[in-house]
């Protein structure tokens, strides 16, 4: 036994043998001289291994080396970023992306970096000029707002507030509003890190005005007020109004800042959802600064907004934590397209959460009957059933929506997900009562075919053709 092995490892190629083979060659004009070689060494030892332990009894041939010096290159480089098809009815999958972008903001991101662009220098002076104005005329316009700013990211955009605006000081917040989203996001630790002393006041179920009043002192600086984003509070409840605590902070010559979350900026009661506090209330109920994300319902890429009183932004722009959370031109290039759908009232047309949203029950109907006709044709037991959809991303807290869903029954149906989950371009369903669940609502239009290939070959191997 000992000895078959030493003849299979005498027979294992060198590297540099294999190296000067044409195929191999190839290899290295598409993947480097450095990589490929890597690549053999690395079969070629799994293989020795494989002989040494007695799993392989035969050597494998030159081809098959390459061949698998070939899929370790694939997989080695194989983007983990990758597109996927959403079929799990949840429009803003945070763990997905969260929002899709429009093709207005496509095509501009796709602009922006196709060259140089304007940055950060002004045109009409031929010198430097400024980032911020990229979204802030925008902004202002569409949120009816003295001044504006943009983050990178929600949770920077609270932590520069709170930075330039209260170190050192004291900041009042209800125990109600001390969240915690997801990735371990707690509002008290951003707080913390702001060089702010956080200060409870009320219950986690009610807090009245009275308590913020009475925690009022010559060291405070602000009440901050944190949108309960993805839990809801019910039953015996109480919490000021946001005029209510504007006129008790104004009185006091406080600041009142409003982390608002979400970035609804339509009605979402309009299409039978509960109504989603908006941006525009926030600042019209006298808060001083307001933030919300860019990529939860206002559809944008990810982003943190400020905006509010010209003074207020004006401090936080000169803080110097504002240039180490600052967007890039990616970002604000596709920030700039969205607010655009906005002004010219074109969101639900051209902002894909939106249309989702905003899709009739009757037309998701319609594609789910026909995507249950086009799996059935593949001998795929495809039914179509009621179900929900949900918002998520932190918005609407347990909100659903009624939706049309494609249902598959199969005995193996967790793993027929995995599977669906390894195809080359992923599809994420939801899985309830034994039956693997599509929603049309969540699938964008140009992944459809791709949808329905992916599910039919998965379902029914013998479908390959």
């Amino acid at each position: 036994m000992a000895e078959e092995r030493q003849t299979l490892l005498r027979e294992l190629p060198a590297v540099d043998k294999l190296l000067r083979l044409p195929v191999t060659v190839e290899l290295q004009a598409e993947y480097g001289r450095s990589l490929t070689l890597e690549a053999l060494r690395t079969v070629l030892e799994a293989t020795r291994q494989a002989i040494l332990q007695g799993s392989r009894t035969e050597a494998p041939t030159h081809a098959l080396l390459v061949q698998a010096a070939h899929e370790w290159l694939k997989a080695l480089l194989l983007p983990t970023l990758r597109p996927v098809i959403n079929a799990s009815g949840v429009i803003v999958h945070t763990n997905l992306g969260r929002a899709p972008l429009s093709l207005a903001a496509i095509q501009a991101m796709e602009t922006a970096v196709s060259a140089y662009a304007t940055l950060e220098y002004d045109l009409e002076a031929g010198q430097r000029g400024s980032r911020s104005l990229h979204a802030e005329a925008l902004l202002r316009r569409l949120l009816q707002t003295e001044a504006a700013t943009v983050a990178n990211n929600n949770a920077a955009a609270v932590l520069l507030m709170l930075s330039a605006l209260c170190q050192g000081r004291e900041v009042i917040i209800s125990r109600g509003q001390l969240v915690e989203i997801g990735g371990g996001f707690r509002v008290p630790d951003v707080m913390h890190q702001s060089g702010v002393r956080l200060v409870e006041v009320g219950t986690t179920n009610r807090t009245h005005l009275r308590d913020y009043e009475a925690a009022i002192n010559e060291n405070t600086a602000a009440i901050l007020v944190a949108h309960h984003s993805n839990f809801k509070i019910i039953g015996f409840t109480a919490e000021p109004e946001l005029a209510e605590l504007a006129e008790l902070a104004h009185r006091h010559h406080l600041l009142l800042l409003y982390d608002q979350g979400s970035g609804a900026i339509l009605d979402t009661a309009r299409y039978g959802l509960a109504h989603e506090p908006m941006v525009q209330e926030g600042l019209a109920a006298g808060c001083d600064v307001v933030t919300f994300s860019g990529d939860k319902l206002l559809g944008g890429p990810q982003a943190g907004i400020l905006c509010g009183r010209a003074d207020a932004i004006a401090q936080i722009k000169r803080h110097p934590l504002a240039r180490a959370v600052r967007p890039d031109k990616l970002c604000l290039a596709a920030l700039a397209a969205t607010l655009s759908h906005y002004l010219t009232e074109q969101a639900e047309e051209q902002i894909p959460i939106w249309q989702m949203i905003a899709y009739p029950l009757v037309r998701l109907g319609e594609t789910a009957d026909t995507w249950a006709a086009r799996l059935q044709e593949q001998g795929i037991p495809a039914t179509v059933i009621d179900g929900v959809s949900t918002v998520g991303g932190g918005s609407l807290p347990g909100a659903t929506m009624p939706t049309r869903l494609v249902a598959i029954a199969h005995p193996q149906v967790t793993e027929l997900a995995a599977r669906l989950r390894r195809a080359a371009t992923p599809v994420i369903v939801r899985i309830q009562d034994g039956r693997l669940l599509l929603d049309p609502r969540t699938v964008m239009p140009f992944q459809t075919e791709s949808l329905l290939r992916t599910v039919g070959t998965i379902v029914c191997p013998e479908n390959v053709i």
